[in-house]
């Protein structure tokens, strides 16, 4: 089964357009993206990354990240977008 992860993200606009992102718990955690389509895979990537950094140097991950059980309810805050009326 796949792990989930709750986490804070830091979404930076750039004066060029897109986003550069961070996450203050995690900091070794940064991308970016052009669309909004492009954040969670981005982030998703990148936070795979992290983890596999993590297991090469045989450190523990920070606490809040514990996987989620997708199975059971769980809060998440998201974003929606909304085109302009």
């Amino acid at each position: 089964m796949d792990n989930f992860y709750k986490l804070p993200l830091v979404l930076a606009p750039q004066p060029e357009g897109g986003w550069t992102i961070t996450c203050p718990v995690l900091p070794e955690l940064i991308t970016e993206a052009d669309t909004w389509d492009e954040i969670e895979p981005n982030v998703s990537d990148a936070l795979q990354a992290v983890v596999e950094i993590y297991e090469h140097l045989e450190k523990p991950l920070p606490s809040v990240l514990n996987p989620i059980n997708g199975m059971a309810p769980f809060l998440a805050d998201t974003i929606i977008h909304l085109e302009a009326a």
